[in-house]
């Protein structure tokens, strides 16, 4: 009998492989059968839904992808959920809508939240200086580069102006992930990286070590991406006198009904965790099981506002829904319509450049289509994930798409932008 490739778990007979194939195709048939009803009443093309459905099947058949769940809602109705190839390859566990994922940086709008609520409160102004709360600020210096030839990598000048809470919410604070020329230092203490799953400390600890460090640009003069949020996180815990998880949870989380979404896995939820794989040589590789990573198993001490939560699609869809309705979901209401309005402005100018035209309080913001060059809306938002995840929300589509995986690194994958090319041609009315 021949043999082929299966692509979760290698060489097998091709009638089981061959069965196999068939049922997952015909599950995702069935399942877009069942969705074709309210996809088209919603305004999508079924035909052009498949386009995603095909797209995402054949990533998987190409070992470029271990799984994925792929979720779209308009007006707070479900027009596509579903599960598509399998969490754990080793011992056959197929992906579910269920399944739980690291979101990493995409818990950064989760933060944002939390800050914005305490700021709705009263608590404080978004232009008040972080060192008003978390004193370790007060001084902060920067690295600067010494010419070639010099001994010493950098040498430090102060800040020109104190970190404000604004700088934070807009990556403008000076803070990286540790790239910069102050890189040795950051390696030293323990803070090159956004990992702090495996840190037997707190977020406060972190967070005051953090702030000896150099900065890496001069607060407000540039866009750079890193430990901004964690700060946010420290600073909401500081301001309500909660830990950063119990904030999460008691104000967010259970009026969300967000069931699981939580910085560290309790144990009897582990089988839901996805697998992490990798792209090496073309190939898929296991990176990282609930068994051996930290998320069940590790500290469990150190909360990452920026890029330690675990979820499920369908619980981060309900934060994302939440912030479409204009801070409301199902009669709870965690923002006003005007504090959303000013969190998916542009705030930066033209300092950010990465992917869209502007970057508003937590995530980019698509303000000129035209100058972005790629099929969205004026309006739309969104973020991703070290874990390749991506939202999308967009206002003027009345549309939350979010696509999830498992993959790290990801090589030169970039079925997480493709996607959200693949739901907007489906948007036919």
């Amino acid at each position: 009998m021949k043999r082929c490739v299966c692509p979760w778990n290698g060489l097998v007979k091709l009638g089981a492989c061959t069965a196999l194939a068939l049922a997952l195709v015909g599950g995702s048939r069935l399942a877009l059968a069942e969705n074709s009803v309210g996809a088209a009443e919603l305004g999508f093309s079924v035909e052009r839904l498949g386009r995603l459905d095909a797209e995402i099947n054949g990533e998987i058949a190409q070992h470029r992808i271990p799984g994925a769940v792929m979720l779209i809602k308009r007006d707070g109705a479900t027009a596509l959920l579903k599960a598509y190839g399998m969490r754990d390859i080793e011992n056959g566990k197929p992906m579910q809508t269920d399944t739980i994922m690291r979101i990493a940086s995409m818990s950064k709008a989760v933060t944002t939240v939390a800050v914005m609520m305490l700021y709705e409160e009263g608590r404080f102004m978004l232009n008040d200086p972080v060192s008003k709360y978390i004193p370790a600020f007060k001084e902060s210096v920067v690295a600067v580069p010494t010419p070639a030839g010099s001994i010493e990598p950098y040498v430090t000048v102060p800040a020109k102006k104190p970190i404000t809470i604004r700088n934070l919410l807009t990556h403008t604070s000076g803070l990286t992930y540790g790239d910069g020329p102050a890189k040795a230092a950051y390696q030293k203490a323990n803070l090159y990286g956004w990992y702090f799953a495996n840190h037997d400390e707190t977020i406060a600890q972190a967070v005051d070590r953090l702030a000896t460090l150099p900065l890496n640009g001069q607060p407000g003069e540039a866009w750079q991406y890193g430990f901004s949020t964690d700060v946010l996180g420290r600073l909401v815990e500081v301001v309500s006198g909660m830990p950063l998880d119990r904030f999460f949870e008691e104000r967010i989380f259970k009026p969300l009904k967000m069931v699981d979404t939580c910085f560290y896995l309790p144990p009897e939820k582990a089988d839901r965790l996805a697998n992490v794989y990798g792209i090496d040589h073309g190939k898929l590789t296991l990176n990282e099981t609930a068994e051996n990573g930290d998320y069940v198993k590790g500290p469990r001490k150190c909360f990452s506002g920026g890029a330690g939560l675990l979820s499920t699609i369908s619980d981060y869809g309900r934060l994302l829904q939440m912030l479409l309705n204009e801070g409301e979901l199902d009669g709870v209401r965690l923002l006003s319509p005007k504090t959303v309005e000013l969190m998916h402005l542009n705030h930066v100018g033209d300092k950010y450049s990465r992917d869209t035209h502007g970057f508003g309080l937590g995530f980019w913001v698509n303000d000129d289509p035209g100058a972005y060059g790629e099929l969205s809306s004026e309006g739309a938002y969104g973020w991703g994930s070290a874990y390749f995840p991506q939202y999308l929300v967009d206002p003027k589509e009345r549309l939350v798409a979010i696509f999830m995986t498992q993959l790290r690194p990801a090589g030169s994958e970039d079925l997480n932008q493709r996607f959200k090319i693949l739901t907007y041609q489906a948007l036919v009315k």
